[in-house]
């Protein structure tokens, strides 16, 4: 009798092929993206499914880490196989190996440069509010945090363009040794659509909690419990602030990760893997 795991199995043997996976997910019932030995994380759930699949240990490589809580509707790994799938037919196969909070949405054989974590360019983060009375709507409770009705907007956009360009955000970032806190902030801003607020938020990279400390900072402007100017004079903090409230883990998602082409994708990481430092203004970039 030909068994489930037999028939989702994909066929064609080769050498080696690179896997890039395409991934949305609820994080709600998720303790992170990494893998926890007892714990459940997005990771463990799809490695366990995958080795299934595929009839060999599998490894994902992720373009950003999540924190538990923390959802993703545009999340990027990747992972080496010696089996080439045929990637309409593994997807469908997937959906009936994941449990329904996890979903890959795209399956493609990529370029062995391809890495995505260190390839990506930059990564694209969304941070959902709501400003209803009576607080998220149910179907919208297990992403969208309520706040306060008459949080100020205008003082919250000011805020966040204070806070644009390549700097060190060691204020707003959990420390881990030997990791550098010196990011390029390449937008944020808020949209509003009725009570709900929506931040964008989007970087090079991210350091641990810093998306959730940006909008924590700003929304206590919003509130009137601070101001502009003090959200830019964190970035002259050199160690994580005990002043910055962090946001809620269920309102932020982790939306795209954008990669350069093809002939691209080594320079980029051998330059990601480089320390980065701040430029003086004698350098000629981002003093202003």
């Amino acid at each position: 009798m030909r068994t489930a795991e037999a028939d989702a199995r994909p066929e064609s043997a080769v050498d080696s092929v690179r896997i890039r996976l395409d991934i949305s997910y609820d994080g709600t019932d998720f303790i992170g993206w990494a893998r926890q030995p007892g714990l459940r994380t997005v990771q463990g759930v799809l490695e366990e499914s995958l080795s299934k699949v595929f009839r060999e240990p599998i490894q994902l490589t992720v373009a950003g880490r999540t924190d538990a809580g923390v959802h993703a509707e545009g999340q990027v790994a990747h992972f080496d196989t010696r089996t080439e799938p045929e990637a309409a037919k593994l997807i469908h196969r997937m959906a009936r190996f994941l449990p329904k909070d996890v979903r890959i949405k795209d399956i493609r054989v990529v370029a062995p440069e391809f890495d995505a974590r260190f390839s990506a360019i930059r990564r694209h983060y969304a941070y959902r509010l709501t400003t209803a009375p009576y607080g998220a709507e149910p179907l919208r409770a297990r992403s969208v945090v309520a706040c306060r009705h008459d949080v100020d907007l205008e003082a919250m956009r000011v805020a966040s363009r204070k806070l644009l360009g390549l700097h060190n955000f060691a204020a707003f970032c959990r420390r881990r040794d030997g990791a550098t806190t010196v990011r390029e902030l390449q937008r944020f801003d808020w949209e509003r659509d009725g009570d709900l607020l929506t931040a964008y938020v989007s970087a090079d990279a991210f350091c641990w909690s810093m998306v959730r400390s940006l909008v924590g900072a700003v929304l206590a402007v919003g509130e009137g419990r601070r101001t502009p100017d003090w959200v830019a004079a964190l970035l002259n903090e050199t160690e994580r602030s005990s002043s910055v409230t962090v946001a809620p883990a269920h309102g932020l998602s982790l939306i795209a990760v954008d990669y350069p082409d093809v002939a691209d994708l080594a320079a980029r990481n051998a330059e990601t893997r480089e320390m980065r430092t701040v430029p003086t203004v004698d350098e000629g970039c981002c003093g202003s």
